[in-house]
């Protein structure tokens, strides 16, 4: 067994090999090679690919909007291949279940492929089985990737900031959880539960009792791909009323829920008896109540210009990598504000103001929250969207109208006023502190007690140029000490001499002398460089 891994393993190399040589590996990889790459190689990479694109914290967004257009449509598995999941998976002949099953899959991706069937007591079904073997093909290629990432040539220049590796394993656990169907079931009744009363919003039923980590059955619905114009318009739809609809519904989710699809291409919402009908809920995006609180927090304080408190919100939000500059920071932000903070609801696009944020945090070590750079994805999902069927639709318009209704529905004017009373209590209470306090300050320094601690942080550039100062300062202060010695050494009889002169006192001036020139040479180059 541990012989036909290995053979399997050395047959897999060889392919990447050939792959990665006949795109020319060794010349970089742009954002359109690494997808081909990718689609070349097969299911399992496309799939990875796909979750790679959610990193645009990581990856250049280049890449990342490469990575999005992967088409997830892939060769189906032969039907005798779903007969044998169904089966092992129910550990029973699939007859028994279904009384017929379609052989052609309405759709094949990466990690499973659907079939439209019909149940025994005549309800029509689609049958979600996942491809066979996919868990153990997907951990050989995680591994041979683990190795052969040492090997490949830097992408966009995140090899030597980014620890692959442990992208890896996140894309790894990524997609186990994908591959679990029993999650994704898990999803689809956490997603129906949240929409229940909004009577445009529809979710196919789940069937339990068919349903396990390999096989997903959920109720047949008909209807068309949301972007499909021409159907919609012919059966006398309004696309303003459904992408207006669509755009709420994806906002309610973010902002209330914070449980919001994070794959809503075309294929995975429909609209059938006019209503908006999601499915395939393997991949959902989760915002926890502080997440959601500091987003609001973030956009309000954009509203305001308040650069100082963006900052230190986007410092709380993310994860940090090492010392951040807080000086560069806060210049880019103030660059963000000033762009976006007079201008008109209307006029922002949210995914481009979404994206410059994401590049802002990853220019400064910041790393948001996974569940924010899968939002990324969504919303990038959702203008693509509209921009089919009513680009006239601005998206942060109808967010921050959620945002006010979320405001008022949660004001609790009793809350308010205790916490808006502790408040004031507080600061009249320390306020009536300040003249004692100010009285033993004073007594401190008086007595030479008074200690001031105080931490000063340079940029780059100042710490750059305070490290030139202090080495030429060094260097003079060694080159008047080489003159000084050496003239006194001089004017004595010291042996062994050159020239009528002690050698050390010449060896003394020779050295200063070589000291200047290459202080001199040194400052000629910068000045060269900076020409």
């Amino acid at each position: 067994m541990e012989d036909k891994a290995k053979m399997d393993n050395r047959a897999r190399m060889r392919e990447i090999r050939q792959v990665l040589f006949r795109n020319h590996i060794t010349r970089g990889v742009t954002p359109q090679k690494l997808r081909t790459i990718l689609e070349e190689l097969g299911p399992t990479y496309i799939k990875l690919g796909q979750i790679m694109s959610l990193h645009s914290d990581i990856l250049p967004q280049a890449y990342c909007d490469e990575l999005i257009k992967l088409n997830s449509d892939v060769a189906p598995m032969p039907f005798s291949e779903v007969e044998e999941v169904i089966n092992r998976s129910y550990r029973e002949d699939w007859h028994r279940i279904f009384a017929d099953m379609e052989e052609e899959p309405l759709g094949s991706a990466s990690i499973a492929q659907v079939h439209r069937a019909t149940l025994l007591s005549g309800e029509e079904v689609v049958v979600k089985v996942q491809r066979k073997g996919i868990y153990d093909t997907m951990a050989r290629d995680i591994g041979i990737l683990h190795r052969l990432v040492k090997l490949m040539p830097s992408v966009g220049g995140i090899k030597n900031v980014v620890d692959l590796g442990m992208v890896l394993d996140e894309m790894w656990a990524v997609a186990q959880e994908e591959m679990d169907f029993l999650k994704e079931a898990a999803n689809v009744e956490e997603f129906y539960r949240n929409n229940e009363g909004i009577a445009y919003v529809r979710v196919p039923h789940l069937y339990h009792e068919f349903t396990t980590s390999r096989v997903l059955v959920m109720e047949y619905v008909g209807g068309c791909a949301i972007d499909d114009r021409d159907h919609l318009l012919g059966r006398g739809y309004d696309l303003e009323e459904i992408g207006r609809k669509l755009v709420n519904n994806y906002m309610k989710q973010v902002m209330e829920d914070g449980f919001f699809h994070a794959d809503p291409h075309p294929g995975n919402v429909k609209v059938h008896d006019g209503k908006i009908v999601w499915i395939d809920m393997g991949m959902m995006g989760r915002l926890s109540n502080r997440d959601r609180l500091l987003m609001e927090r973030a956009v309000k304080a954009i509203a305001v210009s308040d650069i100082a408190s963006l900052e230190s919100t986007v410092l709380e939000l993310c994860e940090t990598k090492g010392r951040v500059d807080d000086g560069r920071l806060y210049r880019e932000l103030r660059v963000l504000v000033n762009r976006y903070g007079k201008m008109p609801l209307g006029n922002i696009d949210i995914v481009d103001f979404f994206m410059q944020v994401l590049e802002i945090m990853k220019e400064n070590g910041l790393r948001l929250p996974h569940g924010m750079t899968m939002l990324g994805r969504g919303l990038n999902h959702m203008q693509g969207v509209l921009s089919q069927i009513c680009p006239d639709i601005n998206m942060m318009e109808i967010a921050a109208a959620r945002i006010r209704e979320t405001a008022l529905e949660n004001f609790d004017i009793e809350k308010e006023l205790r916490s808006g009373g502790r408040k004031i209590y507080q600061a009249a209470y320390k306020t009536i502190e300040l003249p004692s306090l100010a009285k033993s300050i004073m007594e401190e320094y008086l007595k030479g007690q008074a200690v001031v601690n105080m931490r000063l942080d340079a940029t780059q550039e100042m710490e750059w140029l305070l490290r030139k100062l202090i080495r030429n300062i060094v260097m003079g202060l060694w080159v008047m000490a080489l003159l000084i010695s050496s003239s006194i050494i001089c004017t004595t009889d010291m042996r062994p001499k050159i020239l009528g002169i002690p050698a050390l006192g010449v060896f003394g001036y020779i050295l200063a002398f070589l000291i200047c020139l290459y202080i001199f040479i040194r400052h000629w180059l910068s000045r060269r460089k900076g020409t």
